[in-house]
């Protein structure tokens, strides 16, 4: 007798516990939902990190292959300095008076356009 008086009173207090649990849905569908969040998810982060990188390093790609005997360039290093010679895969820059430094193309950071150049 007390442990019907102690039912009653537990679905008194939770009706949630009553009643009859919802139909669950179904699991190709929760898949379904699944496959096309983690799309919308490499889509995002496609747009943010990986095409601006690709986008950077095609920049990059086409300065290095405009470069020209003359130019004056900033290096990875910090260095500023003058192309002299331009190899295959190198290029020689003169960073000082009597100093010249042969190194990758791909130490090479930026070209340096001078103002007057621009106008």
């Amino acid at each position: 007798m007390t442990s019907e008086i102690l039912n009653s009173l537990l679905l008194a207090a939770y009706p949630v516990a009553a009643a009859t649990p919802p139909a669950s849905e179904d699991a190709t569908y929760q898949m379904i939902k699944m496959a096309g969040f983690m799309a919308i998810m490499f889509f995002l982060f496609y747009l943010v990190l990986i095409r601006p990188q690709q986008k950077q390093q095609k920049e990059l790609k086409k300065m290095l292959d405009a470069l020209k005997v003359g130019d004056r360039v900033l290096l990875t290093c910090g260095f500023f300095g003058i192309v002299s010679q331009i190899k295959d895969k190198a290029v020689v820059v003169k960073i000082g008076e009597n100093t010249k430094v042969e190194m990758l193309r791909s130490g090479i950071q930026q070209v340096l356009v001078d103002k007057e150049e621009k106008k």
